[in-house]
């Protein structure tokens, strides 16, 4: 029986003065049975951690070259002038690092001299700061990878949330909604379930948008007006994708309905991340679905309150890089 390749899993450092630094190399000696870790960061920035740490791991700096040692953890180094980590604070210094280590990330999997990209992550504030005009992660990897529509994902085992609307503003959700926006979202969520996680008949929940799925038009008619002839509509044309909805969040997660199905598609973000947190224990993974690329990160920010302290937790790292290597396999193999 043939070996399995290893796959090359590209890490962009994030913001160096939150936690992204020291979850990653409290996750990467242990990911070198599975893959070849490549941490795209200021070689500064590993020193600073591992010596706070207090860790002995030995690293194969690279160059241009990309000479990546299989069997060893890699670093690509971001080269920046005057360095200064302060763990805790927003600087434009980090925010440039974060998003030239993104930048870089995304271009090694372009080019396949990486597999897949875990980012740890950002601080909008900080990215601001350097200049950067996002407002989040999953809008720079579509614009970066010329991808028009892409789906922003959170899984945990066999939970999977998907959401219609990312980071806007509560006040802009319903008028972003409409029929083509919410079948391009299922129609995404249910590709990623069939390719990605080889579900070959996937079942799919969609929420309402508003309290009780809209309870029959007395708060709100887009349930009725909107979403239900959507949902048919969807049902109609799919063979092997059954979708239903829309219903009420709290009732769903509360009777753990979520239990039958493959993904669920929430209207707005709070919606669906604050239920799949509080049932992903810390362990959940941001998977974006519908780029040429596989990219996952944490479920979790930058954690400034508890930068440098040497405390943060690395779990939902470690499962966003499992799953990174997992998907990566799927597609070593099919290939």
């Amino acid at each position: 029986m043939q070996s399995e390749i290893k796959p090359k899993i590209a890490i962009s450092i994030g913001d160096f003065n939150g936690i992204g630094p020291e979850v990653v190399l409290k996750s990467v000696s242990s990911a070198l049975h599975t893959s070849t870790p490549v941490i795209i960061a200021p070689v500064g920035v590993i020193e600073y951690y591992k010596e706070l740490l207090n860790q002995d791991i030995n690293f194969n700096v690279l160059n241009e070259d990309l000479d990546i040692h299989t069997d060893e953890i890699n670093v690509y180094p971001i080269q920046t002038n005057n360095l200064s980590i302060t763990p805790g604070t927003l600087s434009k210094e980090s925010g440039k690092v974060a998003m030239q280590a993104i930048e870089t990330g995304i271009q090694f999997c372009l080019e396949h001299k990486t597999d897949a990209l875990v980012t740890a992550p950002i601080s909008k504030e900080s990215v601001n700061l350097a200049g950067y005009d996002i407002p989040g992660h999953t809008e720079f990897l579509a614009s970066s990878t010329d991808t028009e529509s892409v789906l922003m994902m959170l899984v945990s085992g066999s939970l999977r949330v998907a959401l219609v609307t990312t980071h806007i503003p509560i006040k802009d959700v319903a008028k972003s909604i409409d029929p083509e926006l919410i079948k391009d979202k299922v129609d995404l969520l249910a590709k990623s379930l069939i390719k990605d996680f080889g579900i070959r008949e996937p079942r799919i929940a969609v929420f309402g948008l508003n309290p009780h799925a809209g309870d029959g038009g007395v708060i709100g008619r887009e349930e009725l007006d909107m979403i239900i002839p959507t949902l048919k509509e969807i049902n109609d044309s799919y063979e092997s994708v059954q979708v239903n909805g829309p219903y009420p969040a709290d009732g769903f997660f509360g009777q753990k309905m979520y239990e039958n199905y493959d993904g669920i598609l929430a209207m707005y973000h709070d919606q669906g991340l604050a239920p799949f947190k509080l049932l992903s224990f810390g362990k959940g993974v941001n998977f974006t679905a519908g780029l040429p690329i596989i990219r996952t990160s944490p479920d979790h920010g930058t954690a400034f309150n508890i930068a440098g302290k040497g405390v943060a937790n690395p779990s939902s790292f470690k499962e966003a890089y499992d799953l990174a290597v997992e998907l990566s396999n799927k597609k070593l193999r099919e290939n």
